[in-house]
């Protein structure tokens, strides 16, 4: 049976239960609920702290889990990402008083306070920089204010709290993060380990696919076809079905979601009509 860490809570719990639920997999119905066995699936879930599962998976005592890439380079545990399922998305920077740094090279013989003292040393000492790092579990930009630190390296999203403090974001940045799936380097890759991991990988992969695209369905002129398909090549190529009425043909196929209504205008502009698009629940590529 397939042991697999969740998060328990956070930004990473709710997202990554709604993953696996549109993979097929049971999930828990209780958030005290720490571990529960989908028997249909031969998989066994733990929901653990999001900081803990790294760890858990790096000892070998579960055989992967979802985690964010931060929280896995910040524990420095011996495990590896294995595949990024695109949310929970945040990235890290650096922050100080206006005039204080221009980059990461003007960080030399000073303090930097964070939350995530893992990535910040990595990152510092392969930039060739050596400077202090306070760890700090929270509002860390007050570090600078009480003269703890500096610098402060920090999660940002749109800057705003960080310019209230009186602060500026500056270098490039430290690590984008997202959610991701991990196991341990170097675990089992038997034949009999493999196929249930594989597995698993498939179906979340089939979850972004069916949240990245849409089915669309149009009728057009058979002289117009080439044109059509150009706009709507699908993934290997579109269904193509000949209508009762001569001279027309009915399309099928996969488009991005993202560009379902532009693609939908440029189609009818070239005279096709009965274009719908339906939700995509689940596939297999």
């Amino acid at each position: 049976m397939l042991r697999i860490a969740v998060p328990n809570k956070g930004s990473l719990s709710g997202p990554a239960a709604d993953m696996l639920h549109e993979a097929g997999y049971l999930q828990r119905r209780e958030s005290k609920e720490l571990r529960i066995v989908d028997p249909n699936n031969e998989v066994e879930f733990f929901y653990l702290r999001p900081r803990d599962i790294a760890i858990y998976v790096s000892s070998g005592r579960l055989d992967i889990g979802i985690t964010g890439r931060d929280l896995l380079i910040d524990s420095g545990a011996n495990a590896e990402e294995i595949l990024p399922l695109g949310f929970a998305r945040s990235t890290f920077r650096f922050a100080a008083k206006p005039g204080t740094a221009n980059g990461v090279a003007d960080l030399n013989g000073t303090t930097v306070a964070t939350s995530y003292e893992g990535i910040v040393a990595k990152h510092l000492a392969e930039q060739g920089v050596d400077a202090s790092v306070v760890h700090l579990d929270g509002a860390v930009e007050t570090a600078i204010e009480l003269g703890v630190a500096e610098v402060i390296a920090d999660v940002v999203e749109t800057g705003t709290s960080l310019r209230n403090a009186g602060l500026e974001i500056f270098g490039d940045p430290i690590m984008k993060s997202e959610a991701i799936v991990i196991r341990r380097v170097g675990a089992d890759r038997t034949e009999d380990a493999e196929p249930k991991v594989q597995q698993f990988l498939r179906r979340l992969q089939g979850v972004l696919v069916a949240r990245t695209y849409v089915m669309m369905d149009y009728d057009c002129r058979a002289e117009h076809l080439e044109k059509a398909v150009a706009l709507t090549p699908g993934l290997e190529s579109p269904t193509i079905s000949p209508l009762h009425n001569e001279g027309w043909v009915a399309v099928r196929a996969m488009v991005p979601s993202k560009e379902a209504q532009r693609i939908m205008d440029d189609l009818y502009a070239l005279g096709a009509r009965a274009i719908l698009t339906t939700a995509i629940h689940a596939c297999r590529l």
